[in-house]
């Protein structure tokens, strides 16, 4: 466990290789802030104690004790207690996939339609309650049948009362098409040390107007971007049991304090503490 000195602040991260590597955390913050980070899965979390704010689609939310707090996959958001004595929360990351199937077999109107929660806060006790639970059963030993049987109800649960209904991608312009070119090139290979020049010809774009139109459409610069493409990539690596100062090098970072300051601030956890498993 995890813990930072005065600030007492503790947390574990897991990846459950009973379902996949499903990631979760189980945390206690005072001070600390999340940048504004993405994830490959989508968070499903459960406030414990005290008040979660956080920015998510475009304005800030406050996620009290007992609420639920959801965010989708790949979208922008951050992190911190709104107050001073912190918060605790758990939480579980599925993949895409991982809904995406759930949703066909669930034989819903939304087949096809990709899952997408419009409320980053939402107070339902019953479902509170039921992923309090989940949460607890996980990280017993055992009983693999009644964890799975848990997790995949308590997911339909979910996106039978939350998901938005109907929801599809925008259609994307040919210059939208361009700016995720460059975007999906950094995901691919984001040890590369891109320049501005560069991405902006790429885009036909002047520097300025690639700045702006990247952070328009992603929510952050492009050099924001990269550092959480470096991320994902750190997290694959660790995940596949990499050693942090070689991980650091390998996805592009300086060198490896730069790496673990980029990724605690994002992940809530050292890099170290990142590779448990369950």
């Amino acid at each position: 466990m995890q813990s930072d000195g005065h600030c007492r602040e503790q947390a574990d991260y897991f990846h459950l290789d009973d379902f996949y590597g499903l990631g979760m955390i189980s945390a206690r913050y005072y001070q600390q802030k999340f940048s504004r980070h993405t994830h490959e899965g989508f968070c499903i979390g459960v406030i414990d104690e005290g008040v979660q704010q956080f920015f998510r689609t475009g304005s800030n939310h406050y996620a009290p004790t007992g609420d639920i707090i959801l965010v989708n996959s790949d979208e922008i958001h951050t992190g911190s207690s709104a107050l001073e004595t912190g918060w605790a929360y758990r939480a579980i990351y599925p993949t895409p996939e991982m809904l995406d199937a759930l949703m066909q077999d669930l034989k819903s109107a939304d087949q096809g339609f990709v899952p997408w929660f419009s409320h980053a806060v939402v107070h339902d006790p019953g479902l509170a309650a039921q992923l309090r639970l989940l949460f607890d059963m996980l990280l017993k030993p055992d009983n693999r049948l009644l964890k799975g049987s848990l997790l995949l109800s308590t997911l339909a649960w979910l996106i039978t009362r939350h998901n938005k209904k109907g929801f599809r991608p925008a259609e994307i312009t040919p210059a939208g098409q361009r700016l995720q070119h460059i975007a999906e090139m950094m995901n691919s290979h984001p040890e590369t040390d891109y320049s501005l020049d560069e991405l902006a010809a790429m885009a036909n774009l002047s520097p300025w107007y690639f700045l702006r139109q990247f952070r328009l459409r992603y929510g952050m610069p492009p050099h924001a971007w990269l550092i959480q493409a470096r991320l994902r990539k750190a997290r694959q690596l660790l995940q596949n049991g990499g050693r942090p100062a070689d991980v650091s090098l390998q996805c592009g970072f300086t060198d490896q304090s730069h790496f673990t300051r980029h990724f605690k601030r994002a992940m809530g956890v050292s890099p170290g503490k990142f590779m448990q498993r369950r």
